[in-house]
């Protein structure tokens, strides 16, 4: 692990701002692993499925809830990543899913601006204490569809959203007025650096047009003291155990050395986050 927990001036920056980049996340073995890793998953890849953007266009992505014995869910559990969502949240937090954004070139679709919020208010979340972390699995430029936020949007608090193509988008009208007085950021990102960013905050990413690929690992958390009130596809609050950073490259290394367990870590009978559902 390249960068350990984040830092105070990094916390105030994610406060101020509604995200924040950090550069070299994953050391470029842990980077390696990762994305050999996933485009070897057979298993990711049989449980992907497509998301029309009402753009002509489709986002590729596999999603699931629990973290699991594999390097996907040594990522989400290690100690520099929880312990910086800790920082965030203002203590304790839970892995409210994970999934693999699979924007492959020239045919990968777009996201329309949404809050990760707006989505999640409706599965008995009370609050927006929520934040997830975006990590480049490839190089991620303006040409090959990078995330983009609007900087400070997430002061907005939870706006309405409405369905376009199979993505829920928010009210464009107030997109539109934010982006008069905020901000718009390209996040572009080299291999293993990350964005971590409010549930609030306001983004979106183009189609990638590019002939380069852009695969990203995306780990979200919810506060334990923001347990939903209610039942949904996403877990309820689960303990996590963290796991030493160092597991990252063990776990990896274990994969290809054909020592780790494949084959039903996404199957829809261990977690139902694998077949179609909305995240």
């Amino acid at each position: 692990m390249a960068k350990e927990i984040i830092s105070d001036s990094e916390v105030r920056l994610y406060q101020e701002q509604g995200f924040v980049v950090v550069r070299h996340l994953l050391d470029s073995e842990e980077t390696a692993l990762l994305g050999k890793s996933a485009r070897a998953d057979r298993v990711l890849d049989q449980h992907s499925y497509g998301r029309a953007d009402g753009e002509g266009g489709t986002v590729r992505l596999s999603l699931w809830n629990h973290p699991t014995d594999t390097i996907y869910g040594m990522i989400a559990r290690c100690e520099s990543i929880v312990g910086s969502m800790e920082r965030l949240l203002g203590g304790e937090v839970y892995h409210y899913h994970s999934k693999m954004i699979m924007k492959d070139s020239k045919t990968g679709g777009a996201w329309t601006w949404h809050q990760d919020y707006g989505y999640w208010y409706q599965n008995g979340i009370l609050f927006p204490w929520m934040a997830s972390v975006s990590i480049a699995v490839d190089g991620a430029t303006r040409e090959n569809g990078c995330l983009q936020v609007i900087r400070g949007s997430h002061k907005m608090g939870r706006v309405d959203h409405v369905l376009t193509g199979d993505q829920a988008g928010a009210d464009m009208e107030r997109v539109r007025e934010v982006l008069k007085r905020c901000e718009l950021v390209y996040v572009e990102l080299d291999p293993g650096d990350a964005v971590f960013f409010d549930a609030n905050t306001l983004h979106r990413s183009d189609q990638n047009t590019s002939s380069n690929p852009r695969w990203s690992m995306i780990c979200t958390y919810n506060a334990a003291r923001n347990d939903p009130y209610k039942d949904s596809h996403h877990p309820r609050y689960t303990p996590l155990v963290k796991v030493p950073d160092t597991a990252i490259r063990e776990y990896g290394q274990r994969r290809f050395a054909g020592n780790e367990q494949q084959g039903i870590w996404l199957d829809p009978n261990q977690d139902h986050s694998a077949g179609k559902v909305g995240s």
